[in-house]
């Protein structure tokens, strides 16, 4: 079983990036599909979730992150608009065989990566 974040990287305020979650092993589309961060001394902060068409947001993030879902290459995406620097930090993608509650943490997901680092700045 496996879940590989890609995509972080170094962008400007208000620029954009699409991280992505491939995952392998399981029975992906059975699965929630859910996006927390961490940034730099604070705790986990659950962003997005998404099962079959189904789709959750962050008051944080909703209208500029947008999660999607391809099961035929179980892989998920967030695509991330309008970024602003307190977006910086550790994303995660994480699954589980329900929905979670947005204080939960990494661990009581079934899986989840090893993290993409997001720095937006100038």
């Amino acid at each position: 079983v496996h879940l590989m974040e890609s995509g972080g990287g170094l962008v400007q305020p208000g620029g954009s990036l699409r991280l992505s979650c491939a995952a392998s092993g399981f029975t992906f589309r059975k699965y929630y599909v859910t996006w927390v961060r961490q940034a730099p001394g604070k705790g986990l902060e659950w962003l997005s979730s998404i099962y079959s068409d189904n789709t959750w947001y962050a008051d944080s993030v909703k209208g500029r992150f947008t999660i999607s879902r391809h099961n035929a290459e179980n892989t998920v995406y967030l695509q991330m608009n309008s970024l602003k620097s307190e977006d910086t930090a550790l994303y995660y993608c994480a699954a589980s065989v329900r929905l979670l509650s947005s204080n939960s943490r990494l661990e009581e997901y079934n899986y989840w990566g090893q993290g993409t680092q997001v720095t937006v700045s100038s």
